[in-house]
């Protein structure tokens, strides 16, 4: 096991006005797994791929278990990769895919032959050594890549959107078997993707990236409770959060948010930590999840109703997803309720929103102000 530190570290493509990674500083404990997550194109990858040295950087410093590596060659990093596309041989066996990067390094047959049957047996392979990459499903590919880099026992695993290859119900049963893999080797990881469910159930941290920049780094629970800004809000949380337009006043003493007709009152601490930071426009962010259909659970307050219109009634089984408008504004929102709502599209309704969860951002910064009411 290693850390793996990151210091200022920048990417800028030939032909490109905008560099593709701008001073990117991170640190990744040992036997951590840490999530790069973020859109197409936020920089992510070439961040990976300048760790794994297949990429050579711009400008800043990457080193591994406290040694500088950016002039080692990628073979020499103790580092193994997993790719997307896989990127096994076709013409070896299972068996020869997972041995073969040991067999390069010299490594003695019968080490090779116990490394092999090992991670064969730890991800379910050990009926498969001998077949070749084409009778094997995809989700039994990606095994073997991942098992190409156990036997490896590296100090840093590199994972660049190994899953999305995958179909919903494989990704879902490979998903588990890494963090299973995860648990039992922890081993340093740094993983890349742009699927939230995966950073949220895979990762000890999260490093949310976009447009080159790192915008927020912590625990998967405590991003998706205290997003830094719009980005973060948006792009953790399926269905997104809902950001609507609000103002702040005062009346006969009491501060408020107002959203529409409707005014959800302040805390002194909400309200101070407003005015410090801008003017009397905010955005107010609500999870789809604290909107209900009806009083809160246990009668939970502070709440506050808003006048809708269903647009839309998206029953997923165990859950129904509402498409709303609100009456005064027409500003959109989406709602996570019960499975049993009898709401249906252009009905009339009052939802409830549950006050001490809303996030306030500035408007002109997009960053978070304060949190709660």
């Amino acid at each position: 096991m290693a850390t793996v530190a990151i210091d200022r570290l920048s990417k800028r493509y030939d032909g490109n006005a905008e560099p593709a990674v701008k001073g990117v500083s991170l640190s990744v404990s040992e036997g951590e797994f840490m999530v790069l997550l973020g859109p197409s194109g936020c920089g992510k990858s070439s961040v990976l791929r300048m760790i794994a040295g297949l990429e050579p950087i711009s400008g800043g410093e990457i080193s591994i278990d406290n040694r500088v590596v950016n002039d080692v060659p990628a073979k020499d990093r103790d580092i193994a990769m997993v790719f997307q596309s896989y990127a096994l041989y076709p013409h070896m066996d299972v068996y020869g895919n997972l041995a073969f990067g040991l067999r390069r390094r010299g490594v003695a047959a019968s080490e090779i032959d116990r490394r092999v049957q090992d991670a064969a047996k730890r991800l379910g392979l050990s009926a498969l050594l001998g077949r070749k990459p084409h009778a094997l499903s995809g989700g039994q590919r990606q095994r073997v890549a991942v098992g190409r880099a156990i036997v490896r026992a590296p100090k840093v695993f590199l994972f660049d959107e190994p899953l999305s290859n995958l179909d919903a119900a494989l990704r879902s049963t490979t998903r588990n078997e890494l963090i299973k893999q995860q648990h039992e080797l922890a081993t340093t990881t740094i993983y890349v993707t742009h699927d939230q469910v995966e950073a949220m159930t895979m990762g000890d941290r999260v490093c949310i990236m976009n447009h080159g920049e790192v915008v927020q780094v912590g625990r998967p629970l405590e991003v998706y409770r205290n997003p830094a800004d719009t980005f973060v809000a948006r792009f953790l949380g399926n269905p997104q959060m809902n950001l609507l337009t609000g103002r702040l006043e005062r009346q006969d003493g009491q501060a408020r948010v107002c959203i529409g007709q409707s005014a959800i009152p302040l805390s002194d601490r909400v309200a101070s930590a407003l005015a410090r930071q801008g003017g009397p426009d905010v955005i107010v962010g609500v999870r789809p999840e604290d909107i209900y259909h009806g009083m809160l659970p246990d009668g939970r307050l502070p709440s506050a109703q808003l006048q809708v219109r269903v647009v839309a009634v998206e029953p997923l089984g165990a859950e129904t997803i509402l498409i709303l408008s609100l009456i005064e504004t027409g500003q959109e929102l989406i709602a996570r309720i019960g499975r049993d709502t009898t709401l249906k599209g252009g009905d009339i309704a009052a939802v409830t929103v549950d006050a001490a969860a809303l996030h306030f951002f500035d408007p002109v910064t997009t960053k978070a102000m304060a949190w709660g009411v």
